[in-house]
């Protein structure tokens, strides 16, 4: 996705720090690989590049628009360079990506 995105500050903190059943372990993933919710552009900055660099291995038109789903590996600050999957959503009248979710695949 060659384009500016839109990473919602709370969508990235609750990625890298969430206290729902449903996303513990999506959260203790991106934990474990040196994102903290108190440096949240860190993630943003690492999921906009992931976004920017790798393919788009699908794509679903619905009433709400656009969806992308991105996949390779993601930067780190630890290093480590885990294949995760992104999904964006370019919304009817909307020209930027807005980003849905991220988890390891």
């Amino acid at each position: 996705m060659h384009i500016k995105q839109e990473l919602p500050e709370r969508k990235l903190r609750n990625i890298s720090y969430e206290t729902h059943p449903d996303g513990r372990a999506k959260a203790a993933f991106f934990t474990k690989l040196g994102f903290t919710e108190k440096q949240w552009e860190v993630l943003a900055e690492s999921l906009q590049k992931h976004g920017l660099t790798n393919p788009v291995v699908k794509t679903v038109r619905s009433e709400y628009g656009v969806s992308y789903c991105v996949e390779g590996p993601i930067e780190t600050p630890g290093g480590a360079r885990p294949n995760i999957r992104t999904v964006w959503i370019v919304e009817e009248g909307v020209s930027e990506p807005r980003l849905i979710t991220a988890y390891p695949v």
